[in-house]
């Protein structure tokens, strides 16, 4: 970002809301051929030429080069980009990557907070959306028919 390489390892419960999210997401978006679901170490290569990793995106089927993951990092942006918060970080802390993912034009971006275990669904940094442990994630018209209680994603 900036020229300067930006790497700080995730702690276990970051990595374990991770890995239920790219568990749902992909049990629900392979057998139905929606697309690709990424974790932290899928790189988005920003017009600017910074690099962006969300820590979960997905990618919709058609818009995949030949219908297959890039080798390198993508040039295009994420249908979908996800952001779990770190012990002691805030919504705030986040704020310039969700911003730059909707600049870019990525649909839609969910901030996920494990300390109030609430998901911020973001269409644009006005169209905001805070869901609280009983209600449902949708993936709306970006993940068509995926649903979750967001309390799902930290059992």
């Amino acid at each position: 970002v900036k020229g300067v390489l930006k790497v700080s390892p995730a702690g276990h419960e970051q990595e374990d809301i991770g890995a239920v999210l790219i568990r749902l997401l992909g049990n629900f978006a392979a057998p139905r051929r929606l697309g690709r679901v990424y974790g932290s170490n899928a790189g988005y290569r920003l017009p600017n030429g910074d690099v962006r990793a969300p820590d979960v995106s997905f990618v919709r089927q058609e818009r995949l080069p030949g219908g297959r993951s890039p080798k390198g990092f993508a040039d295009y942006p994420p249908d979908l980009a996800v952001e779990i918060l770190a012990p002691g970080q805030k919504l705030q802390d986040v704020g310039e990557k969700v911003g730059e993912f909707l600049d870019w034009g990525t649909p839609m971006v969910w901030v996920i907070d494990p300390a109030a275990q609430t998901v911020t669904v973001y269409r644009s940094l006005t169209q905001v959306c805070t869901l609280g442990p009983e209600d449902t994630l949708s993936g709306e018209d970006v993940i068509p028919g995926f649903s979750i209680r967001v309390a799902e994603l930290f059992e």
